[in-house]
């Protein structure tokens, strides 16, 4: 486990106070989670460039010729 300290301005800090109480976790654990959602979010835009620089419209194109071309259900259509 790693200690860091951060600085934050006042306003900001009170809110993180508040949501962490209003969510019944700690600091610790509000920052963290925040943390790890902005690095799951980067990492997956960048996964996400990656695979779609390996994409080919051919293969797009015969996987959508194997579809049907029926109606969809009544539950499934966007009337």
């Amino acid at each position: 486990m790693t200690t860091i300290s951060i600085r934050l301005p006042n306003s900001l800090h009170q809110m993180a106070k508040e949501a962490a109480a209003q969510d019944g976790v700690s600091m610790n654990q509000l920052i963290a989670c925040a943390i790890a959602e902005k690095v799951a979010a980067l990492t997956t835009e960048t996964y996400l460039q990656a695979r779609s620089q390996r994409g080919d419209i051919n293969k797009f194109q015969a996987a959508l010729s194997a579809v049907p071309d029926v109606e969809p259900p009544a539950f499934d259509r966007m009337d």
